[in-house]
């Protein structure tokens, strides 16, 4: 079985409804969602490789691929971005005031999502 196929096809849905998000306005989601799809896509290649994680980070899980997978400079740079989207899109006490709906705006949506597909577009090349 390739497992891995599977959360590829997750990362690619995790994308569209990141999108979705981002259009209905709904950026803190759509920052989230970005993340977990390039995280999927990391996921994906690692299982193509013979490993496997329960780590969310992703730019853990960037350190995690077998040497001969070199990650160059954006790349880690987008999953650095991607990280800080793990937790302070979801939860209220992110932050001193307010919620998260209150701090993440169009640009942070267009980013995280520009990142994710840096990163989706890296672990398919590296699938193939």
């Amino acid at each position: 079985m390739r497992r891995h196929e599977d959360w590829l096809k997750q990362a690619y849905s995790d994308l569209s409804a990141a999108e979705d998000s981002a259009v209905t306005l709904h950026f803190e989601w759509a920052c989230f969602q970005a993340q977990q799809a390039a995280e999927k896509s990391l996921k994906a290649l690692l299982i193509s490789k013979g490993g496997e994680s329960r780590i969310h980070s992703i730019n853990h899980l960037l350190a995690s691929l077998p040497e001969s997978i070199k990650a160059g400079d954006q790349i880690q740079y987008a999953a650095k971005e991607l990280d800080k989207c793990y937790i302070p899109t979801r939860y209220p006490d992110s932050f001193s005031t307010g919620i998260p709906k209150d701090f993440f705006t169009t640009d942070d949506a267009r980013r995280a999502i520009a990142n994710a597909k840096k990163i989706i577009g890296f672990a398919e090349e590296h699938l193939s």
